[in-house]
């Protein structure tokens, strides 16, 4: 039937453009028209009907015209049509036309078609009527003893429906099955038969369940999972059969078919809290996780795990290799799920052999081709640094295993593992030493700029021998080539020009001065012409360029790409690498020349910024830190608060960062943990014994409340109001308001409609349309509206972005004296995506290269007359449901200036980013500046750009 309506529903716009034809008309084509015909004239008559017309009239010739034919597809729309259309007159009493349509039905029952018979059965279960089913009540019940097994399953539901509505029919129905039960053969039969038992009679089914108990592990995968079902419902009636079921259900869990064992499982886990048998349930649920096929099986039976595992604390841990087997699945969605399920459950036990597995599936990424290989390793990667975190006993490995691949990861990996090394050495300073001396051997294999970056700054910080200081400035000048930088390009340039020179070309020892050269060219209309070209510019163009493209060393090759910034970072690394030589070493001959020989390296960067050997000028930002720099080694030994800048700020601010982090992990984990947290000494509430009245109500019930998913707390009677929505004025014929409720997939308008006239609106209906990624599933159907009465009709929309959506429509009635129909057009109703959008949490690192990859942006200004900064930026998280990912110690203290990241993600799996970066002209003036949204999608970041509420807060947009 639901089927159908959907079917039909798209036949309703279609009829909408044609004129809806007259019941004689219809009559018409049902007389004369041929099989085919008749089938499509039944289609209209049933897209009139649910649009708000019964069409009375039509019942008798279809019962002449439509009954008598044998074409299978008019009599299936001919019992679609005996569903919808009234059975009673306005007495309320039985139609005589349905004299003929039972006899009619009773035929059908007694078909020697099996297809029709069965077909007609199961209109049988939708009828209600005791006149009606009276008469057939003998064919159905001899339908249980036909040849066909598809007759046979359809007659128990059938007898099932009959007495669960009309018992005085049909009293020994319980009977009737249990006989049917004990004699059938066919699978689905008595699946069937058990399922319509189970729902008339609870006793008649445990009965048969008792008899039939030793042979369930050997019966038929359908009757199984129907005799599960009923098990679940008893063992909470029948407490004293628990123990029997759990026997049972045991023995299920060795079933052969994959549907068995889940629902075994998770009867298993309902009848029981026993670590024994969660533990059971979960190893069958990880077993189905790693031998089905299906994608969203896997996914299914994880989460299942899952929630084992919170209600079941430290039960499960022993499983978590098992877990990391779905590893071999190719889908990158269940990878990320189960590791971060492994994650969960890692202990100091385990933790050695997670991290030895995922060691070997990040080698696995550099040997293999993966579906997303980037994304797994970027996962793996985070999941061997949060294990190392975690447990410091597997730091040292994890580092040495992890700096083997910086070379040769790509871009964002490498990130990944040199933040990751970061921190390690931050927090576990009996490993700086070997980290420092495996990263300046890897010095020269690095090829990315990021990674540079941060490998040079843990060599400026965490050098703190004078073998390493050494060490590092040996590696960098070999990453750093020849010095000067511009005089040794020129020098490579001249030599080239020199080995390209002929003698015959000089004049005096000096070179001919450049003449064009020109070639003869025929042309389209067989005329000739010179081309001519200054041959020296060109070939000392390609020379230029020859000398560019030449072999260099790797940090020499990312300057003169145009990576100044790792310019700024070399030059701060090297600042370091001085100050702190002189603190620790008493060469003061070698701390000279140390400094004399980073100004030089410094002053050549800049030099080779400003020339043409680089692919883009150096920017005025890196010339002024470079020169920071210079000016701090220039008056070295001066100014001690330039020391304390470069040796102990910087890595100060490092330390708080990293204690910042581990802050919030502890925090997290503090919350979960209270989430299942139980005192020793809490009060054990029995309700049967006691009751505390809270403002009168049972604080127990309303314990039970919320955990069946309810809420006995009513909505604020103001935050109902807000979602009500004017649809058209005071002064139309038709008044409609519509109540907006949002769901997570959907919307439902709840539309109040109030007939404003004293004739009666006829075939009144509320016609929805959308824009943006909104389909309107569910439609109002078409009704009679009395004079000055009203009605409430709903509209369900399906979500499924959180691109801007407006839905839009229009109500139309015919008047008692009007012909034509009469349109009233509503309002729009602008989807708030702020029902969509949650608050997230992301690194650093992700944050960085989702912002790098998203290509939609949007920037809105910013004018605000908020109080301070840090205010402005509370505002704007809440008006965007966005968190903030920058640490709060980076943001304390007082200033004129905030920059902020934001992260949000929706409940699609879209995610938003912005980034706020504001000023406030003295103590009065207004904040300015703008804040940068991006997405992967254009509809969301221009929704979040357009909301009420940034622009209430920015002033501007």
């Amino acid at each position: 039937m639901a089927t159908f309506l959907e079917n039909a529903y798209s036949l309703v716009h279609q009829d909408n453009a044609a004129d809806i034809p007259s019941q004689n008309e219809l009559k018409q084509a049902l007389e004369k028209g041929t099989d085919e015909s008749k089938i499509e004239t039944m289609k209209r008559i049933l897209t009139i009907m649910l649009n708000g017309d019964s069409m009375p009239g039509l019942l008798m010739h279809i019962i002449r015209f439509v009954m008598p034919s044998k074409s299978k597809q008019l009599k299936k729309l001919l019992y679609i049509y005996y569903e919808v259309c009234p059975k009673l007159d306005a007495q309320g009493k039985l139609r005589q036309e349905w004299i003929l349509v039972c006899n009619g039905i009773r035929f059908d029952l007694q078909h020697p078609n099996e297809y029709i018979r069965g077909n007609t059965l199961r209109f049988l279960c939708k009828l209600r009527e005791a006149e009606l089913v009276e008469p057939l009540l003998q064919p159905a019940r001899q339908c249980l003893e036909h040849r066909h097994a598809y007759v046979r399953k359809n007659a128990v539901f059938a007898i099932a429906s009959i007495y669960q509505h009309l018992e005085q029919l049909i009293p020994d129905a319980p009977e009737l099955l249990m006989n049917f039960l004990e004699e059938e053969n066919d699978h689905t039969c008595k699946r069937n038969a058990f399922a319509a038992l189970a729902s008339i009679s609870h006793e008649k089914a445990l009965e048969y369940l008792s008899a039939v108990f030793d042979g369930i592990p050997n019966a038929d995968e359908l009757l199984q999972l129907a005799e599960l079902e009923f098990i679940r419902k008893d063992a909470v009636a029948n407490s004293q059969n628990k123990a029997r079921y759990l026997r049972l259900i045991f023995d299920l869990l060795e079933s052969s078919q994959s549907t068995v064992i889940y629902e075994a499982a998770s009867s298993l886990t309902t009848l029981t809290n026993n670590p024994v048998a969660v533990k059971a349930a979960a190893s069958k649920f990880i077993e189905l996780a790693i031998k089905e096929p299906d994608n969203n099986v896997k996914l299914i039976v994880l989460e299942k795990v899952d929630q084992l595992r919170q209600k079941n604390d430290a039960v499960l841990d022993d499983l978590t290799m098992e877990i990391l087997r779905v590893l071999s699945s190719p889908d990158l969605d269940v990878r990320r799920k189960a590791l971060n399920l492994a994650l969960e459950m890692v202990t100091s036990r385990n933790v050695e052999e997670v991290v030895l597995l995922l060691k070997k599936e990040l080698s696995k990424t550099v040997d293999e081709q993966y579906e997303k290989n980037t994304e797994y390793r970027s996962l793996l990667i985070s999941s061997i640094h949060q294990s190392a975190i975690k447990f410091p006993e597997v730091a040292a490995s994890v580092v040495g295993s992890l700096m083997d691949f910086i070379s040769d990861f790509n871009n964002a990996s490498a990130v990944d593992v040199i933040s990751f090394v970061k921190e390690v050495v931050e927090r576990f300073p009996n490993l700086r030493r070997s980290i420092v001396e495996r990263l300046v051997s890897t010095l020269s294999e690095v090829r990315a700029g990021k990674v540079y970056r941060g490998v040079l700054w843990i060599l400026g910080e965490y050098s703190l021998e004078a073998s390493d200081i050494r060490e590092t400035w040996k590696q960098i000048r070999s990453s750093l080539g020849e010095i000067p930088i511009l005089a040794s390009e020129q020098r490579l340039l001249e030599d080239v020009n020199d080995g390209e020179k002929d003698p015959s070309e000089q004049v005096n020892g000096h070179a001919k001065p450049s003449a064009p050269t020109g070639s003869r060219k025929v042309l389209a209309d067989g005329t000739y012409a010179t081309e001519s070209a200054l041959t020296s510019s060109a070939a000392a163009k390609a020379k230029l360029e020859a000398v560019k493209a030449a072999q260099k060393p790797p940090l020499r090759q990312l300057i003169l790409d145009g990576d100044f910034f790792l310019a700024t970072v070399l030059a701060s690394t090297l600042t370091k690498l001085v100050m702190r030589h002189s603190e620790i070493s008493k060469d003061t001959a070698r701390t000279n020349a140390l400094r004399a020989e980073a100004m030089l390296i410094m002053i050549s960067i800049i030099r080779v910024g400003q020339s043409n050997f680089v692919k883009q000028p150096i920017d005025e930002d890196s010339v002024d830190r470079i020169m920071s720099c210079v000016r701090s080694l220039s008056e070295f030994g001066q100014r001690q608060e330039l020391e304390a800048v470069f040796l102990e700020d910087t890595k100060k601010s490092f330390r708080t960062m990293v204690q910042t982090e581990e802050k919030k992990r502890a925090a997290k984990e503090a919350v979960e943990k209270a989430k299942s947290a139980v005192q020793i000494d809490d009060v054990v509430a029995i309700r049967q014994l006691k009751k505390k009245e809270i403002d009168g109500a049972d604080e127990i019930e309303l314990d039970l409340e919320k955990a069946t998913g309810g809420d006995t707390a009513t909505e604020d009677l103001t935050s109902k109001l807000s979602r009500v929505v004017q649809l058209t004025g005071f002064s139309d014929p038709v008044y409609a308001e519509a109540y907006v409720k949002v769901h997570q997939f959907d919307i439902v308008l709840d539309v109040l409609l109030v007939n404003q006239t004293t004739e009666t609106l006829q075939n009144l209906s509320v016609e929805f349309a959308t824009l943006g990624d909104l389909k309107v599933v569910e439609r109002p159907i078409t009704q009679n509206l009395g004079p000055h009465d009203f009605l409430n009709v709903q509209a369900t929309i399906k979500v499924s972005s959180t691109d801007t959506g407006v839905i839009f429509g229009n109500v139309i009635y015919d008047q008692e004296k009007g012909v034509e129909s009469n349109v009233v057009i509503l309002n729009d109703v602008h989807v708030d995506i702020m029902d969509y959008i949650q608050p997230a949490h992301c690194s650093e690192t992700q944050f960085r290269t989702m912002w790098t990859e998203f290509e939609w942006e949007n920037k809105v200004n910013i004018n605000s007359k908020a109080k301070s900064l840090r205010e402005f930026l509370k505002q704007l998280m809440a008006c965007t449901n966005m968190s903030c990912l920058t640490p709060e110690a980076s943001m304390k203290g007082d200033c004129q200036f905030l920059s902020a990241n934001l992260y949000a993600r929706s409940v699609f799996g879209e995610d938003a980013l912005a980034n706020l970066s504001i000023e406030k002209e003295g103590d009065d003036g207004p904040i300015t500046g703008f804040v940068r949204i991006r997405s992967r999608s254009q509809g969301l970041a221009l929704s979040l750009g357009s909301l009420k509420g940034l622009n209430k807060v920015g002033g501007s947009a």
